[in-house]
Order: structure tokens, then C-alpha cells, then sequence
């Protein structure tokens, strides 16, 4: 009996260290994964019971409104008195602001402020919403659903997909999973889970009304037409340009889910979700004459935020890929101004020099047909899927020549206007979050034209680093950095890098080309 008890007790002792030890080997593991993996885990360990019914049975909506509801946030923004709408925000994105943070009136001498919503997407406080709910606000609060409230921080954005991703301090936060848009269906049912109007808390329900929408907030085209030809959703119209559309693939990626679902201002980065309670779509924008909802609502897709949110939360920035064309979409008006036979796809109007797709061989007057197999017939098409992949990345692309199809396979590479500054190791890291700014290389044109010997251009500045501080506005010119000459992201880093003391020199030239020596103290 003894040699029982005493087998038992070391049985138990050693469980109990296993335990322990895996658990210290968890936590370790916790901080090194990746939003995708953080997931994975945290459903594996909290599965949902019952099983959510999908659309395709009972017409229930309940079960999966209790299990979204808690992780849609309550974002709440304030602005400082003395900031003021960028030169470089387009009016799609103040309209956005307008709608959608409900900052409402013109800025005052007090502080300005605005709200929106957020999915809570890891128990550890990853948070995504729209850029323009959070872009440059001056303090960021997050109320959950049980009224607990957070101040949160800004991991990075991306305005190309209007997404951001924030975080606040928290653990085991309540999390909706990411599901898999590309198995949207139009004509399912799904569920919009928001803060409209600073209600909290609100589930309305719809369908997938359309999917693969470009509403043309996101991107400009390169032709610079009237503002009042452009599709805006927030502008009181909805109709397509008037004038053949020209767009590069670096420009905003639209490929929008459309709903009926009700959404509000306030609702901007809430949570759109199918039946079986999965996050298939961020909320972002309305079509409205009046600035409410009036039926069409616009969802970012799960599968394209995917990647950039995974994207931001390693790199602080996008790593985006390329295949270096410009085109127009086609239809039979445009078929026929150009005098071609194919009246649906892509027209390639020029082949970026040393792209990808001049390297695999594609030339202007093809017309992208296909991309990985599937039928292309608006920019969203091919916008999307390029979207989500990398530098470096292969994607197969079908084109219509001389009467025949050609099928490509496309190595992407970075467009040298989107490069961001990459750290190299943890301290850089550190010193470019304080630093709160992303850059690219001046061409050898611009070097002339603002008569400098080296340069980089300020693309991003984030919310509480020095640059923001500093009042440093994006189009500034950093020319060098404690008197070391800067002309790549590479000499950035090796500058940044070799910083000792904390004291830093920038120097440059301001947008409007006035010329400044800013110097200031980082601490570590």
C-alpha cells in the first residue's frame, strides 16, 4: 500500500513539474508568435460549445452575436486643439474621418474628439481597425463590452487598406476568430457587430450583397481626375468615374465585401461576421446621401487584412509586393476606344522598367485575363490577391496576345515608393518606434529638383513618436542624420544604429523646401 501511495505522489509531483514547465515554455513562446498562431492556439484551448450554426442551417443569429459581441471594442480618439488635416489626406479620407470618427465640426480651440470600433483579434490586446478611425490621434482609450477601459498604443498602419493595428496591456482577452472570406458566398447571411453612434454593442444582420467592390476611396488614379468624378461613398453619390481609369497596383487596394447589414458612423472597424461567428470583414465604409446608412455597407476583406495585420505587427510596417503595371479595366465602351477584341479583363497601358512583370515578360497592350486561374474583370480582382503577398513571392497571371493566351509566372518585387525602413536588430527596433517615421529613397530627379546630394522622403509619421513630436510633416526630406549623409533605408539604419549617446541631428528640408537642423535627446 505504501509503494502505491509513494508511486502515485511522485506521479503527481511530476505531472505537476511537467506542467509548470511547459507552461513557462508557453509563455516564452507566447511573445515570439504571430497573430495567426496566437489564434490557432487560443481556439484550440477555448473551443466554442455548442457549435455555431452556419447560414446554411437554422436561421439563428443569437449564439453567434454572444460570441463576437464581447471582442468588438469602443474606441474613443482625442486630437490635439492645434492639429490640423495633412496636405497629403485626400478628401475620401476626412470624409472618412467625418462620417465615421464623428469628429463632426470643424476643429476648435479644445481638444477634438472621435470614436469608432476595433475587434479585439489576440488575448494579449491585439486590437484592428480602420487607419482613419486612428490616424493621428493624440490619445487612444478602449472600452470593452464589460465597461473595462484601456489606453492604447498604435503598432502601425496602413493606409493603402485603411487598416491599423493597436494594442493594449491586457491577457486573456475575450477574441473573435478569423475566418476565411474567400468562402464568402453573396446572398449569405452575415452579422455587422459596432459602436454606431456611440452606442455600444450593436449587432444588426444582412447579407453579402456583392463582393470584390472598388469604391474609389482608397486610391487616386494616375490620370488626377476631378475629385467630383470619383466614386465616394461618404460624398452623397455612388457612380463610377466618367473618364477611363488608369491604376497601378501600388495604389489602394479595393476589394470590398458589400452588405446590407446596417452600419453607422461609429460602426467604421467593427467586426462583419458570417453566422458561425467568424471575422470575415472589417467594417470601413458607407455609401450614403446623407451620412447614414441608406443599404450599401463595405467590409475590408478577413484574408487581405490577414496580412497585413501579421505584416505590421513583425515588421512595424506593410512588406508589399509588386508587379509593375499600370492598366484600365475593360468593357465594351473600352474595347472598342481601343480597338481590341476582348471587352473584360486588364489593358496593360505601361510595364513598370525592372518590375517583376517586365521581367517575365509582359508587355503594354496585354490584357490580364486570368490570376492563379480565376477570371479577372475589375482591378479588385487582381488587387487583392497581389495584396497579399510579399517581395519575393511567385503569382501566375494569364494574359490575351495576338488572339492567344499566355500564362506568366510573376516574381514580385518591392515598389521602390512603398519600401519602409526594416530594423535589423531589437534596439534599432526601439529607436525607430520612438522615431515614429517610415521613409523611401529621393529619386535622382528629386535630388535635382531640391538641389540636395542625398535624401530620403518622410512617407509615414506615427502618433507619439519624435517625428510627431517634433511637428515633422510626411513629405520632409532627411538629407542626414548626425552629419552622416543619408541616401537609402540602409544608411538610416547603419545611422540610427550607431547611435550612443542619444543625441540625435536630422537634418533636411521641410514639404514646403525650407531648410532645418532638429536636433533632440532619445531615451532608451
Amino acid at each position: 500500500m505504501k509503494k502505491i501511495g509513494l508511486t502515485l505522489l511522485t506521479a503527481i509531483v511530476g505531472g505537476a513539474m511537467a506542467l509548470g514547465t511547459y507552461k513557462l515554455v508557453e509563455n516564452k513562446y507566447a511573445s515570439n508568435m504571430s497573430l495567426d498562431e496566437k489564434q490557432e492556439v487560443y481556439f484550440a484551448n477555448n473551443k466554442m460549445a455548442p457549435a455555431i450554426m452556419s447560414s446554411a442551417g437554422q436561421l439563428d443569429f443569437t449564439q453567434a452575436a454572444a460570441a463576437v459581441t464581447p471582442a468588438v471594442v469602443f474606441i474613443r480618439t482625442t486630437y490635439n486643439a492645434s492639429a490640423s488635416v495633412s496636405s497629403e489626406q485626400s478628401q475620401a479620407q476626412r470624409l472618412m474621418e467625418e462620417f465615421f470618427g464623428q469628429r463632426g465640426q470643424q476643429r476648435q480651440a479644445q481638444p477634438q474628439m472621435a470614436s469608432g470600433s476595433g475587434v479585439i483579434i489576440s488575448p494579449d490586446g491585439y486590437i484592428v481597425t480602420n487607419n482613419h478611425v486612428v490616424a493621428k490621434a493624440d490619445k487612444i482609450e478602449i472600452t470593452l463590452n464589460d465597461h473595462r477601459q484601456f489606453k492604447a498604443k498604435v503598432i502601425g498602419t496602413d493606409p493603402n487598406t485603411d487598416l491599423a493595428l493597436i494594442k493594449i496591456e491586457g491577457s486573456n482577452l475575450p477574441v473573435i476568430k478569423m475566418g476565411n472570406s474567400d468562402d464568402v458566398r453573396v446572398g449569405e447571411w452575415v452579422l455587422a457587430v459596432g459602436n454606431p453612434f456611440n452606442l455600444t454593442s450593436t449587432v444588426t444582420a444582412g447579407i453579402v450583397s456583392a463582393k470584390g467592390r472598388g469604391i474609389g476611396i482608397l486610391g487616386r488614379s494616375e490620370g488626377g481626375e476631378d475629385d467630383e468624378q470619383n466614386a465616394n461613398p461618404f460624398g452623397g453619390r455612388m457612380r463610377r468615374q466618367a473618364q477611363p481609369e488608369q491604376a497601378r497596383v501600388s495604389k489602394g487596394i479595393e476589394s470590398f465585401i458589400q452588405t446590407d447589414a446596417a452600419i453607422n458612423p461609429g460602426n467604421s472597424g467593427g467586426a462583419l461576421v458570417n453566422t458561425a461567428g467568424e471575422l470575415i470583414g472589417i467594417n470601413s465604409a458607407i455609401a450614403s446621401h446623407t451620412g447614414s446608412y441608406e443599404g450599401y455597407g463595405f467590409a475590408i476583406p478577413m484574408n487581405l487584412a490577414r496580412k497585413v495585420l501579421n505584416d505590421i505587427q513583425k515588421y512595424g510596417a506593410v512588406k508589399r509586393g509588386y508587379i509593375g503595371v499600370s492598366f484600365r479595366e475593360l468593357n465594351p465602351d473600352a474595347a472598342e476606344q481601343l480597338n481590341i477584341k476582348a471587352n473584360s479583363g486588364l489593358y496593360v497601358n505601361e510595364v513598370l522598367k525592372g518590375s517583376g512583370g517586365e521581367q517575365a515578360g509582359l508587355l503594354k497592350g496585354d490584357v490580364i485575363s486570368k490570376v492563379e486561374g480565376k477570371p479577372v474583370f475589375e482591378s479588385s480582382d487582381l488587387q487583392e490577391r497581389v495584396g497579399r503577398l510579399q517581395p519575393g513571392d511567385k503569382i501566375k497571371v494569364s494574359v490575351l496576345r495576338d488572339g492567344a493566351e499566355k500564362n506568366f509566372t510573376i516574381t514580385l518585387k518591392a515598389d521602390a515608393e512603398e519600401v519602409r525602413a526594416a530594423p535589423s536588430t531589437k534596439s534599432t527596433a526601439e529607436l525607430y518606434n520612438k522615431l515614429g517615421a517610415s521613409f523611401t529613397p529621393l529619386t535622382t530627379t528629386e535630388k535635382a529638383q531640391l538641389r540636395v546630394n542625398s535624401g530620403v522622403k518622410v512617407t509615414q509619421i506615427r502618433p507619439g513618436g519624435m517625428f510627431a513630436d517634433l511637428e515633422m510633416s510626411v513629405g520632409s526630406v532627411i538629407t542626414s542624420i548626425n552629419r552622416q549623409p543619408i541616401n537609402s533605408i540602409q544608411d538610416v539604419d547603419k545611422a540610427m544604429s550607431s547611435i550612443r549617446d542619444g543625441q540625435i541631428l536630422i537634418s533636411g528640408r521641410d514639404a514646403d523646401g525650407v531648410a532645418f537642423n532638429n536636433r533632440f535627446q532619445l531615451t532608451r
